[in-house]
């Protein structure tokens, strides 16, 4: 049985309780107590489109090398031009985006501390999934306190046991290992005490929990100093990482582009995933609108509104040798397709090979979309030159994995937004594969990395039916690495393959970070593509403030000074 995910309220209060319960004295049933559970796991996926805490694809995509805003230019929701920019020390935006996104994130802590308030306090003998219940419901709020360390860096942990006067006492400025200590507390709780597998998809296990584990000893290997450089990697975090990813029991998809099409959720590589419905009763049913603005513009099968671009960057970084392996140093020396032909398609460079992902992550002009020549009910559905809303700005290129076809039992039009009920991966294992490569290279076991990163790519390799059955042209050639000659090889071959795994997938951004290559990595960028976008012009990345955003002010404010901004801001 699935579990329904309940909506979200409008209380921005960190002691907030969900709208039309009773206190946690009245409810403290089984019974009760299970619709707070489901209550909490509504509120990992309670985000929209001016708040998001499922897609990341403003912070960790657009905020990158990966792709550009899009929209209609740049007053087009220009709080996103300003973090594209790099320019985030002007004060908040009303309460759209950073704002928005830090309140929908407390507000899911609060309904998991609300629900194990009111659990605690059921007898044992009462509730015999009591444990269980208090498992899940420390990895939800582990999972969003995570999130807030990965975009804030500097945020307050809130548990249940803290009165509203103790919550408002409570300061952000924690070191950055006691943050991530106290968030690793809660996940190791959920991976004792949760089952290797739940009756009810949706609900935490020890997997996730294990996976989770091995995502953060990763983060927290690499030691920070106050301006956010990277002084030292831990080498105990890092057999942490390998200890707990060997723990994840699970398989990849035998195609990637699996992955991102409805139909396919909770299969064998969704380590967790936030839930999404449709005709549940529910007059647009649980879908999710964080990425309502990304569809492509200039169709009636979609209608709005040319959003989240793959850069010139990211596309070229799927070109591949006569070896089948991508140019580490040299994929961006050239585009590898030239301005659209009269038919308004995107050209291939003549004799230039692609790793198949592109065509699964990227929409191009003249290549099918979503795997499909044509739609029965809604007409041509390969990707034009007209999709794109201003070319002259953000160019021709779209993005794939965050859509579905129109045809869709998934898809949702609610005014010109785009909602599907796709499930949201918050981890997938690809992911725990190479966490445990990147740790085995740091370790200086970088022939045992080999084997994991080839998985991976073997996999990509196989990725082509889809695309060449809705009549893409046979351009791919991509290899297995044969050997690593170097740990410093190796480590650049795992950053790539992160890239290319995961483009547009919003974690580009915190990768560069945690290696402590931002500034030099997006600056490098910037400096390339301004030359043909010139909205990137006055564009840059400054190292020591940039790697974090900022604590929003209205937070800063409320707490009379308590909490404590981030450098440079």
């Amino acid at each position: 049985m699935s579990i329904f995910l309940l909506a979200a309220c409008s209380s921005e209060s960190l002691n907030y309780e969900p709208t039309g319960v009773l206190s946690n004295v009245n409810v403290a049933t089984p019974e009760n107590a299970e619709s707070l559970v489901t209550a909490a796991y509504a509120g990992i996926g309670n985000d929209e489109m001016v708040g998001p805490i499922t897609s990341m694809w403003i912070y960790g995509s657009v905020r990158a090398d990966d792709a550009y805003k899009g929209g209609g230019g740049r007053g087009d929701v220009d709080v996103i031009d300003r973090y594209e920019q790099y320019n985030t020390t002007i004060p908040d935006y009303g309460d759209w985006m950073l704002p928005k996104t830090w309140t929908n994130y407390y507000k899911a802590i609060s309904r998991a501390n609300f629900a194990l308030t009111v659990i605690n306090a059921i007898p044992d003998a009462n509730y015999p999934l009591k444990k269980v219940r208090q498992a899940e419901l420390r990895f939800l709020r582990a999972h969003s306190h995570f999130m807030l360390k990965l975009i804030f860096n500097k945020v307050p942990f809130i548990t249940e046991d803290l009165t509203q006067e103790q919550i408002l006492k409570t300061s952000n400025d924690l070191t950055s290992d006691a943050l991530w200590d106290k968030i690793a507390a809660d996940f190791q709780f959920a991976f004792d005490n949760l089952p290797q597998k739940q009756d009810q998809v949706g609900r935490a296990n020890k997997n996730a929990a294990a996976a989770y584990l091995a995502k953060l000893n990763l983060y927290q290997a690499y030691k920070q100093d106050d301006a956010h450089q990277v002084t030292s990697i831990d080498a105990a975090k890092l057999q942490k990482v390998i200890d707990y990813a060997d723990k994840v029991v699970a398989n990849l998809e035998p195609d990637f582009g699996y992955n991102f099409l409805d139909g396919h959720d909770n299969g064998p590589e969704s380590i967790w995933a936030v839930q999404f419905s449709i005709n549940d009763g529910t007059k647009t049913g649980r879908v999710s609108f964080a990425t309502g603005l990304n569809s492509p513009h200039g169709t009636p099968l979609y209608g709005c509104c040319g959003f989240h671009l793959a850069s010139q960057n990211m596309v070229n970084a799927f070109r591949t040798d006569a070896n089948g392996l991508p140019l580490l140093d040299t994929f961006n020396v050239a585009d590898i397709f030239s301005r659209v032909n009269g038919n308004g398609d995107a050209t291939l460079t003549a004799g230039v090979t692609v790793d198949p992902r592109i065509d699964h992550t990227v929409g191009i002009p003249g290549r099918p979309f979503k795997y499909k020549n044509t739609v029965k009910t809604a007409g041509d559905m390969v990707y034009k030159f007209s999709w794109a809303r201003d070319p002259g700005d953000y160019g021709y290129f779209g993005n794939m994995k965050e859509q579905q076809s129109p045809d869709c039992s998934c898809y949702v039009k609610n005014g010109p937004f785009i909602g599907t009920s796709k499930n949201v991966d918050f981890i997938r294992y690809a992911d725990v594969l190479l966490f445990k490569a990147e740790a085995l290279i740091q370790l200086n076991r970088y022939t045992e990395a080999l084997p994991l990163i080839n998985q991976i790519r073997t996999r990509a390799a196989a990725s082509i039916t889809m695309p060449l059955a809705a009549g893409a042209s046979n351009v791919y050639k991509i290899q297995p690495y044969i050997s690593f000659p170097s740990k410093d090889y190796a480590m650049k071959a795992l950053m790539f393959e992160r890239r290319i795994e995961f483009g547009m997938e919003g974690t580009r951004f915190f990768d560069l970070v945690r290696w402590g290559i931002a500034e030099p990595v997006l600056n490098a960028f910037i400096n390339k593509e301004r030359i043909k976008r010139t909205f990137l012009s006055n564009a840059k990345f400054t190292a020591g403030r940039d790697e974090y955003y900022p604590i929003p002010q209205r937070e800063i404010d409320f707490t009379g000074g308590l909490y404590k901004q981030n450098p440079g801001y």
